[in-house]
């Protein structure tokens, strides 16, 4: 998944933390709600900014960043 339009890295906010496009929802609050146990469905109901693709896009980055193929999104 090409998550360049979906994941944004915006100095001063967030710290700099990569975040779901104009959200201030994090790649990382993403995976730690599912490692909480939440489903892309939960999430989506909680988050109603967030999309089904939106958690796809942070999962693909998170993977891209453990593997070192990391694209680095451009800023917002």
């Amino acid at each position: 998944m090409d998550y360049r339009n979906v994941i944004q890295v915006t100095p001063g906010k967030r710290s700099g933390q990569p975040c779901i496009r104009d959200t201030r929802i994090t790649v990382g609050d993403v995976l730690g709600y599912l490692a909480a146990g939440m489903s892309p469905e939960e999430i989506v109901v909680d988050f109603p900014e967030l999309s089904h693709d939106d958690i796809r896009a942070s999962l693909a980055f998170a993977a891209d960043r453990e593997r070192g193929t990391m694209i680095i999104p451009p800023a917002a």
